[in-house]
């Protein structure tokens, strides 16, 4: 049986010692906490053995009445979550949320209709002011380049009454937003843009009646002048000439199913949606509409539907999303009877994403858009894991036995470059069977991604931000990570366990960044702009310090790093058929890992045992940071050397997003000088560290206590002076132009604030080193299983009920992202040997492969 894995650790005791609720509780208070931790489990109390007669002094000593039971209380909660709740038993859970969830929706597409474009059409509500969420789909907000290219060459006609004469100019402000509304009320009006070729006319039809009735035959007739997307609608003048006469429904119901047949005929080729009528407000109503009641028009949109359904697959589709969007607001209108601006804009954007997402295909335009077929290198990429499969269960099948093997150790920290302690046994390598099984692992989990974000099986939502859709869930992670508070291992600055918290919590920051939508706030987003310079601090900071400490320059290091950080990414990118660049980090992140890597390897190789016995090195290694600045400085400053060095192909297939490099300039240079401060900063702290000027005991303060004091204070003066300046700013462009040169300020603030204080270096959050450890996957996964449309929206796996669905969607992603770890891990191990030999066959079969990849993707 395999073996239990724990979210929080189990406690160890020593031999002949009793591990009870006393000595945690102890623990807890006097802070004699040790932690342990592996890929597997999640944030892990371990309680170190007390004396017994000891535990009862600290007790009776530390902790008195009330707060005696709440530290027990405190302690026996995370044992009692620990018990019952392990992230075997987690991943479980998630794998029958995912299978009963993919049989709910696609039960309710295939039963109760799974037509986007219906879902648009017809129902919603507002996330915000003017702000229009379409039931289970992505509507997007169309500029006037994107219209006019879409109407292109073609004729829209908007046929009807004054309330679509209003939905006309709503529609033709999208084309062309310095449109005036001009015209005589009660006449036709024309529209046409000349450069573009778009033509969208407003012909004046305020009943349902022979008139019009012969105008629609006249398109039918003459093919020429059939507009290719007509939207018609009338009632409210038949309610006031016949002062809400009960006939004049009937007749009303009569007249629309004499032109049925007409306008089925037209959506034979044409695209013509009926406008259902919105409600009013009866308290606004002149005295000459008082007759129009929402009783009336509610009869009058019945009789409307019933005349246009009678045929068995009716073409004609009926717009009643602005109905819904007016009732909560025609209290606003100025007469009662028409809609205020913003409602209005809502239903004419609306018919823009049912006219154009099938024509542009936006990909935050879910609505009304079918799927495209998968590439070539989807397809094959599918067969390669189908054929996994099939020799997994052949092996299986055929009873091949093999003895169970421990888990890999785990490689390095490829984010920050620290490595994880050597187990204390041999590890035997998997058996052959064991990459297999993690290889159909991985084929499942890209399935699960593709269903996500490429087929039609989950709904998709816009995001809306508003500061308590962001602040709230950052309070909720704070009072966790808060609570799950343990004793570090370590005490000395930017240990092990205070990296993976740091990488944890800023990676929480920036989840729920990306899920509320948070960019549209400066503030919020130049503060997440310093935690990703931070992360790439972190590598600069972590890779030097091996290099200069440890001199491994090998091949196999490199592959291993290399690999971590790019099998998640290069497998995405033919599943999800997107380019490198699109997953911009990890791009980022593996060119610094080279420069930094190269920088150190070059001639001379130096190392701090070399530093140590003649100081001339020292400064050698200063030249080497200082060329590796002046050659950040010119490409900074030389944006033409820059693009012609990376457009050129292959070079160019890795770093383009849709045919440009901008994407990649723009990353690069906004956090250029982030590696460098790191590895400085691990320069400068090393060489303190070897001339004894730090003090890094437990409880000790980093420095003497003047120095200490006073930068701690020098630090939070910093910190909040960043802070006030980020949350001054008023322009993302100026603002991200500072931004290289000063983010460090908040960074070097931070790192202070964190380990000046002795107390505060030797404790760590468990909880958030958890998910510190699992960092570079969830961020990556984000994209299509916890976002959606290509982190555009938001995935919705329970509709409805927004909250729930965060929460469903969180878990399954958070287990997803830990499995694929766990993989990479596993894979890592097997497809990394440690012979050079071996290594470079499979770097040269790595290399075709890719080869082949980047051709087919050239060819695509």
């Amino acid at each position: 049986m395999e073996e239990r894995e724990p979210l929080v650790a189990p406690e160890e005791v020593e031999p002949g010692e009793e591990a009870t609720a006393a000595e945690a509780a102890c623990d807890l208070t006097a802070m004699h906490l040790t932690t342990e931790t592996d890929s597997n489990s999640a944030y892990a109390p371990v309680c170190c053995s007390l004396d017994p007669s000891a535990t009862v002094v600290r007790l009776s000593a530390c902790c008195h009445g009330g707060a005696k039971m709440a530290v027990l209380a405190y302690s026996l909660g995370k044992r009692e979550i620990n018990q019952y709740f392990s992230i075997k038993n987690a991943k479980l859970l998630s794998l029958t949320a995912v299978v009963l969830l993919i049989a709910f929706h696609s039960a309710s597409r295939y039963y109760g209709g799974g037509d986007t474009c219906e879902w648009l059409l017809s129902s919603g509500r507002y996330l915000g002011e003017n702000v229009w969420q379409p039931y289970g789909c992505m509507m997007h907000k169309y500029k006037s380049t994107e219209a006019k290219a879409c109407l292109s060459q073609r004729r829209v006609a908007f046929v009807g009454d004054s309330r679509i004469r209003q939905l006309f100019y709503s529609y033709v402000k999208i084309i062309d937003p310095e449109h005036r509304e001009e015209g005589n009320k009660h006449e036709n009006i024309p529209f046409e843009d000349r450069a573009s070729l778009v033509r969208v006319d407003f012909l004046w039809y305020a009943e349902v009646n022979n008139s019009l009735k012969d105008h629609l035959k006249s398109w039918i007739e003459n093919m020429s002048a059939k507009p290719d997307v007509i939207i018609i609608g009338a009632a409210t003048w038949s309610i006031k000439l016949h002062s809400g006469s009960s006939d004049t429904v009937l007749q009303y119901k009569a007249n629309i199913t004499a032109i049925a047949p007409l306008l089925e005929t037209l959506a034979e080729d044409s695209e013509v949606y009926w406008v259902l009528q919105d409600p009013v407000s009866e308290e606004l109503l002149s005295e000459s509409r008082k007759m129009i009641t929402n009783e009336q028009i509610d009869m009058y949109n019945g009789a409307a539907v019933n005349a246009l359904k009678r045929t068995a697959n009716p073409r004609v589709r009926f717009l009643q999303a602005s109905r819904q969007a007016a009732m909560e607001t025609i209290a606003q209108s100025d007469d009662g009877l028409h809609l205020p601006e913003g409602t209005r804009s809502v239903g004419a954007m609306v018919m823009m994403n049912a006219v154009c997402n099938k024509v542009l295909q936006p990909i935050d335009g879910s609505c009304c858009q079918a799927l495209p077929a998968p590439s070539a290198l989807q397809l094959l990429t599918a067969g390669a894991f189908l054929v996994c499969g099939v020799c997994f269960l052949s092996l299986h099948v055929l009873g091949y036995q093999h003895q169970r093997k421990a888990r890999p150790p785990a490689p390095p920290d490829v984010e920050c470059g620290e490595e994880k302690k050597k187990p204390s046994s041999a590890v035997v390598a998997l058996s052959s069977r064991g990459p297999l099984l993690a290889v159909c692992k991985m084929g499942v989990i890209m399935g699960y991604f593709y269903l996500c974000d490429r087929a039609n099986v989950f709904m998709k939502e816009q995001k809306f931000y508003t500061h308590s859709t962001f602040f709230i869930p950052l309070i909720y992670i704070i009072v966790l990570g808060i609570f799950y508070n343990e004793n570090s291992k370590e005490t000395k600055l930017l240990n092990r366990e205070q990296t993976d918290e740091w990488k944890g919590w800023m990676q929480l920051v920036i989840l729920i960044y990306h899920i509320s939508g948070a960019s549209a706030f400066i503030p919020v987003y130049m503060h997440v702009r310093v935690l990703v310079a931070a992360y790439l601090f972190q590598t600069g900071y972590g890779h030097f310090s091996f290099f200069w400490l440890k001199g491994d320059f090998g091949l196999y290091r490199v592959c291993q790093v290399l690999f971590r950080l790019n099998f998640l990414v290069v497998v995405l990118c033919l599943v999800m058929d997107r380019p490198y660049q699109f997953y911009y980090f990890v791009p980022l992140v593996t060119f610094w890992f080279v420069v930094i890597y190269a920088t150190m390897a070059l001639w001379p190789q130096i190392q701090q045992k070399q530093a140590n016995a003649n100081g001339i090195w020292n400064v050698g290694i200063l030249m080497k940071l200082l060329c590796l600045l002046l050659f950040i400085c010119f490409f900074a400053y030389s944006q033409g050397l820059f693009e012609s060095v990376f457009s050129v192909w292959p070079v160019s297939r890795l770093f383009e997003l849709q045919g440009s490099i901008h994407e990649w300039w723009f990353r690069w240079k906004l956090d250029r000088f982030a590696v460098i401060h790191g590895m400085v900063f691990a320069f400068a702290y090393l060489a303190l560290q070897k001339w004894q000027l730090l003090s890094e005991g437990k409880g000790e303060p980093l420095f003497s206590t003047r120095i200490s004091n006073c930068l701690l204070f020098v630090s939070v003066v910093s910190f909040m002076t960043y802070s006030i300046w980020a949350s001054s700013c008023k322009n993302k462009t100026e603002c991200n132009e500072m931004h290289p040169y000063i983010s460090v300020v908040q960074i070097l603030a931070f790192v202070l604030i964190r380990n000046i204080p002795g107390y505060a270096r030797s404790l760590y959050s468990s909880f958030f080193a958890w998910f510190g450890r699992i960092s570079l996957e969830l961020f990556i996964c984000q994209y299509h299983i916890w976002l959606a449309a290509d982190t555009k929206g938001i995935l919705v796996l329970v509709p409805g009920n927004p909250s729930l669905n965060i929460i469903v969607s969180t878990f399954i992603f958070v287990c997803v992202a830990h499995e694929i770890s766990q993989i990479t891990n596993d894979l890592a191990q097997v497809a990394i040997p440690k012979e050079n030999g071996p290594l470079l066959k499979r770097l040269l079969a790595l290399a075709t492969f890719l080869a082949v990849v980047l051709l087919l993707s050239r060819d695509q």
